[in-house]
């Protein structure tokens, strides 16, 4: 009836609520009332009980002042009005209204009233039924007052059980609060049992209280003579009135129910969208026969612990395919470097779907140096996940190939303005040389890092920041400046997102230095401050991911210093070579390695003639003594061609094609990187 209404005010999404089938089958009509729109639904049985032709009514209760006479209306916003002045959830009464032939029809409604978070009541959603067989003369009326109190009663039941419900996120919280003692006595029953349709079978997964459960009757076929397979396929629940109907109807299941003296029973099927997901009996072992009224409150009970197992199976599907989601998007292990204790930690938020594009990253790059990475794409969707598992493969492809940190951001905010999604992420980048401890960062609108030094103060490291990614390629402002900081030996750089610092109502700076003292105060061991920094999230709760990683630099082992040698050589100046022979040769024999100068020499002496000869431009060598985990010697030769090189089979008066093949033999290990424009051949030699 919404497109009939003239409100302004726009209707809930789910308006007007769907009648359950279970209603019809018993001569139920439903009714939603939205309070601030001022619009009442009909269904169709609800017009056959105020006997309405739906084009007779426009939407507005006003209108039905045609079948309802001015003092039973005014009887009836008085028992809604007290309802709502108490804060109660149900209302029910009778009332007497005027069919079309001017005869008169009792009526009973029962109303659920809906509020919103602040209290506010929003919605009245219930039913109508004609009552006039039995308020028919003026002797059943003086019972009932008898029959109200005993509808309250039930009206008292399932307020109850859908207030416990209400709380229920997952299918084993349905089942909680239905099989616990006291969730046995709201129902009014001395045992329940309860069943979910899993391919073609019934599967037990609660009985209550212990000692009830029925030998065989674990798993179920829906075709075998049980009363729970019967209401899954018939979709009609079956009311039990007395141990003798029990035992001609189920003679299978009667004999192991006799010694819980049971006198009546009520099967139910648990009945969402419009398929049977279940079943629920409710045995009793003090009440013979169900009245009609008891009979509409157990099917409306039914149909709200239905309609909750299914809200909390949708619930348990989105949170697997959303958790599974981020975990495949994140990366799987993390590499151990040489030179530093490395811990990352993932929260993902409280409730349902609200995954973010929270993520973490490190990058083994050349030279014992490594890439940190921490970022966050807007949102808190699959979709941000699916874009944050694309935007953390390119930024680790792009700082592979060797381009410098501002190149890396640059490159990866252009690639996500051109996914053509409307997201944007903010982005740390950190790269730090751990033989030197030299860190070059890069921001893209996220965080700063925090710096915890080794006597345990630990301070908020500045960053400059560029535009978030995807922003800054829209506009075209690209720039990401270079900040440069040491991390020395024992320190530990933090890198995190911001749901490790933000809480409602709480100041940004006032979340950061709320770290910082805890950090501060934590323990040394990066592993262990990981998870006292996450558990700190985790009992604060909050609805945003939270994503952190903990690099902390070794103290170099006690022995001879490092050394570091870098020489250019240009094309067609064979001083150079020449010179930068004999450099290497010097360098090697002050760093205690004589012995293997000779190799060393000619190694490099062949990877420079290589660069100079297969490639346009000049080489750079680099030699490195390091020191850290065993003593070695490092060449690098760098060009600035990205062809790679290959072996080739020298014939048998051939002088070329042995080049690589000399190298293989002669170090312990070798490799080829790229460095952004180019690439760099090394190799290196063990020491004793």
């Amino acid at each position: 009836m919404a497109d009939r209404g003239a409100s302004a005010l726009s209707l809930p999404e789910d308006w007007p609520a769907r009648p359950d089938p279970i209603l019809a089958l018993n001569h139920m009509g439903s009714f939603d009332w939205d309070l601030d729109a001022g619009l009442l639904h009909l269904d169709p049985r609800a017009y056959e009980v105020f006997d309405l032709l739906p084009e007779e009514f426009d939407g507005h209760p006003e209108s039905l002042s045609a079948r309802v006479p001015p003092p039973e209306a005014a009887r009836l916003d008085a028992v809604i009005a007290q309802a709502i002045k108490d804060g109660s959830e149900n209302y029910g009464t009778y009332l007497r209204i005027r069919r079309r032939d001017g005869t008169p029809r009792w009526t009973h409604t029962q109303g659920c009233i809906r509020r919103d978070a602040s209290g506010r009541p929003r919605r009245v959603v219930g039913i109508v039924r004609d009552a006039t067989r039995e308020l028919a003369d003026s002797a059943t009326r003086g019972l009932r007052d008898a029959q109200d109190e005993a509808l309250r009663q039930q009206t008292d039941i399932v307020q109850a059980v859908s207030a416990a419900l209400a709380h229920a996120r997952t299918v084993q919280d349905v089942i909680d609060v239905l099989k616990d003692t006291q969730g046995i006595r709201h129902l009014g029953a001395t045992s329940l049992v309860m069943g979910l349709v899993e391919a073609g079978r019934i599967r037990l997964v609660a009985e209550g209280p212990a000692g009830s459960f029925v030998p065989g009757t674990r798993v179920t076929r829906t075709d075998e003579p049980y009363p729970m397979s019967e209401v899954v396929r018939t979709l009609v629940p079956r009311f039990i009135e007395s141990p003798e109907d029990f035992a001609a109807r189920y003679p299978i299941l009667w004999p192991h129910l006799t010694d819980l003296h049971i006198t009546s029973a009520a099967y139910l099927p648990l009945i969402a969208q419009a398929r049977p997901i279940g079943a629920m009996g409710l045995l009793y072992d003090d009440r013979r026969g169900f009245s009609a009224e008891e009979r509409g409150v157990l099917v409306a009970l039914g149909s709200s612990i239905g309609q909750s197992l299914m809200r909390a199976m949708l619930y348990e599907q989105d949170k697997d395919l959303a958790e599974g989601l981020q975990q495949a998007m994140l990366p799987r292990t993390i590499p151990s470097v040489r030179g530093a204790d490395v811990a990352v930690r993932y929260r993902s938020a409280a409730l349902g779907r609200d995954i973010g594009g929270d993520w973490y990253d490190l990058i083994p790059l050349p030279g014992g140096r490594v890439g940190a990475v921490i970022g966050d794409v807007q949102g808190h969707d699959t979709h941000a996940a699916a874009v944050m598992g694309q935007l953390r493969i390119v930024l680790r492809a792009y700082a592979a190939e060797g381009h410098t940190p501002a190149t890396v951001m640059a490159r990866a905010s252009v690639f996500l303005h051109e996914l053509d999604t409307d997201r944007f992420a903010t982005c740390l980048y950190a790269e730090a040389d751990l033989a030197t401890g030299v860190v070059q960062a890069v921001r893209a609108g996220h965080l700063d890092p925090l710096l915890r030094h080794a006597d345990g103060t630990c301070r908020r490291v500045h960053v400059e920041g560029g535009l978030p990614l995807g922003l800054s390629a829209e506009f075209g402002r690209l720039e990401y400046p270079v900040s440069t900081f040491e991390l020395d030996p024992g320190h530990i750089l933090l890198l995190c997102t911001d749901g490790l610092i933000e809480q409602p109502g709480t100041d940004l700076d006032d979340g950061m230095r709320g770290l910082k003292t805890l950090i501060a105060h934590g323990p040394d061991d990066v592993r262990a401050l990981a998870d006292r920094l996450i558990r700190m999230a985790e009992d604060r709760g909050g609805d945003d991911d939270v994503a952190l990683l903990l690099l902390r630099r070794h103290a170099p082992r006690a022995g001879r210093p490092a050394g570091r040698l870098q020489q250019h050589v240009a094309p067609g100046d064979p001083e150079a070579l020449t010179h930068a022979r004999h450099l290497i040769r010097a360098a090697v024999h002050s760093w205690g390695a004589a012995e293997r100068a000779d190799e060393v020499e000619l190694v490099a002496d062949e990877l420079i003639t290589n660069a100079l000869l297969h490639t346009e431009g000049s080489a750079i060598v680099t030699l490195r003594a390091l020191d850290a985990p065993e003593r070695r010697l490092r060449v690098e030769v760098a060009d600035s061609s990205s062809a790679l090189p290959r072996r080739r089979e020298a014939g048998e008066d051939g002088v070329s094609g042995r080049g690589l093949l000399l190298v293989e033999l002669l170090t312990d290990v070798w490799g080829v990187e790229a460095r952004g424009g180019g690439k760099a051949v090394w190799c290196e030699f063990e020491l004793p």
